[in-house]
């Protein structure tokens, strides 16, 4: 096998920078301000430097502006820079989001076509052009990995694993036998994918497992966070839709189905044969219960604990799950709570000496 060569290294390289008239022309936008202005990084608008240009795309942040040291910024075309340089966009947020791009180093430039005389690769398995594969790698029979993947030190994938192109493994993820991963997926550290479903069948006074003879399917452009386990299949599919992204520490049970561009935030918990839909937002914490099914766009607040089905498009919030507006509401009445209990007390002790009145009053008249 071929070890991964390392060069000697050169010069450093030049820092990257942008006249504010350019960036305005990769961005899209509109050159407000000196347009020779040199750009040379982006921050956020508290912590950025002179020669780097920040955002602003929440109000909340308004006041920043009077106490950045931002050289420039990107902004909508309502906002009042205060005479910064700016460059105005439709979506600030997202120009942002391109501008750190502009300036970041691309990962594979890390990561140079190669292969650790420290990996392993199983028999009749298949490697596509300009994949790098670190130390410790284990990449097991019969599999099949794209053109340009990347394998970090010690990710392990087992047999009969499919890998689509451009896709990044990184440090010790698992992908275990006959899963499937699209193009352009990204899994971070720590993750397993296709490990067992928890299936068991009581037997008298004992657990029998039931074997998970099925798999993991997962689409292109899927990112997957740190730690996160998405389990195979009992039998069939688990499924995870492209353009999807998982936050850290999140669990997909057994035969679940998550449908096409849906966020799922930390430490969701999915139950088995539950059926995500498309464009579905679910907040960090959220328990969903298995067997159900969230319509196309609902979105789950953090924390929400899902008894039942939700429809396309709703919101839902709390324990159980309710539409955001009630549980809102309910949280609003059990503040009052406190309140209520001592005004309760009070016209209860009200009461008792009415009724004390009542019968002394009673009695005298007898």
């Amino acid at each position: 096998m071929d070890a991964i060569k390392h060069e000697p290294m050169g010069a450093a390289t030049a820092p990257m920078r942008y006249s504010l008239e350019s960036l305005a022309k990769e961005l899209g936008g509109r050159c407000e301000g000196d347009p020779a202005l040199t750009i040379g990084g982006v921050a956020g608008i508290r912590e950025a430097e002179p020669g780097q240009i920040s955002f602003l795309a929440n109000a909340r942040y308004l006041p920043y502006l009077g106490q950045t040291r931002a050289s420039a910024m990107i902004v909508g075309e309502d906002i009042d820079v205060n005479g910064l340089p700016a460059i105005r966009v439709a979506n600030p947020y997202l120009s942002f989001l391109q501008t750190v791009h502009l300036f970041s180093s691309p990962l594979r430039e890390s990561y140079p076509a190669g292969r650790s005389e420290l990996a392993v690769v199983g028999e009749d398995s298949v490697l596509g052009e300009g994949c790098h594969l670190g130390a410790f790698v284990h990449v097991g029979k019969g599999c099949r990995i794209g053109d340009e993947v990347i394998l970090m030190p010690g990710a392990v994938v087992l047999d009969r694993v499919s890998i689509g192109d451009g896709s990044i493994l990184f440090p010790n993820v698992v992908v275990r036998e006959d899963c499937r991963l699209g193009k352009h997926v990204i899994v971070h550290a720590g993750t397993v994918i296709g490990s067992d479903g928890f299936g068991y069948a009581k037997d008298g006074e004992r657990y029998s497992k039931v074997p998970q003879i099925g798999r993991v399917e997962i689409g292109d452009d899927v990112e997957i966070g740190a730690n996160v386990t998405v389990d195979r299949a009992t039998t069939s599919v688990t499924r995870i839709g492209r353009g999807t992204k998982i936050d850290n520490l999140v669990q997909v049970a057994h035969n679940a189905v998550i449908g096409e561009n849906s966020i799922v935030v930390a430490q969701v918990g999915i139950s088995g044969s539950t059926r995500i839909g498309d464009g579905v937002t679910i907040g960090g914490q959220a328990g969903i219960i298995g067997h159900i099914e969230v319509g196309n766009g609902a979105t789950i607040g953090a924390q929400a604990g899902v008894t039942k089905s939700v429809d396309a498009g709703v919101c839902v919030s709390g324990y159980p799950a309710r539409p955001h507006e009630q549980s809102m509401r309910m949280h609003a009445a059990a503040a009052r709570l406190p309140e209520l209990m001592k005004s309760l007390k009070r016209l209860e002790a009200e009461l008792a000496d009415l009724k004390r009145s009542l019968s002394e009053t009673k009695e005298g008249s007898e």
